[in-house]
């Protein structure tokens, strides 16, 4: 592995454990076993180094929706696992967990703005979906990022927001079948 690498997963480390307004370049050295002055060769500062780790979080991610999907499986199927995989990815893995919980204590700029391309990135992967059965004559023509971007911020609300209203998460399929008689429904072509 080169140094550059080892200083992304060193950050990496740093970041998931420490957030972003804790890690300093001193720890990612530490970490690294590389001296400070290494990561300047590297990197400009922090913030740089943040976006190296998102854009490869981001890669992950994007990894992890594909794998859901089934080219034996409806338009519908296949958004559910999409969606579904994308706030599981956002829930369990530790980096991103960290940063969401320290944007929503420190409000971080820098945080806030990461936070945002991600989503932006999931939104969009969702958007191509939606093109691609527009294009397979599946769906309805439609404006794709708007429909992603409500697809995305319901099943958001539905996920994780009902459960810190209400008792009881609402469970995977009852999710669905919302969606189909709503929303899937209205895009989906009979």
């Amino acid at each position: 592995m080169d140094r550059r690498q080892e200083i992304l997963e060193a950050a990496t480390k740093s970041f998931s454990l420490f957030g972003y307004k804790g890690t300093t370049m001193e720890q990612v050295a530490k970490i690294a076993n590389v001296g400070k002055g290494t990561i300047y060769t590297f990197f400009s500062n922090k913030e740089e180094i943040l976006k190296e780790v998102v854009l490869s979080l981001i890669k992950e991610m994007k990894v992890a929706m594909d794998s859901t999907i089934d080219a034996n499986k409806s338009f519908t199927e296949n958004g559910h696992s999409v969606l579904m995989k994308m706030l599981e990815f956002r829930e369990r893995h530790v980096l991103f967990a960290k940063l969401i919980e320290e944007e929503k204590e420190l409000r971080t700029p820098a945080v806030k703005q990461m936070l945002q391309d991600i989503e932006d990135e999931g939104i969009s992967y969702i958007a191509s979906r939606i093109d691609i059965g527009i294009s397979k004559g599946e769906v309805h023509d439609c404006n794709a990022p708007l429909v992603a971007y409500l697809l995305f911020k319901s099943y958001l609300a539905f996920v994780v927001d009902w459960q810190q209203i209400h008792d009881e998460p609402m469970g995977e399929e009852q999710i669905l079948d919302i969606f189909k008689q709503t929303i899937f429904r209205g895009l989906q072509k009979q």
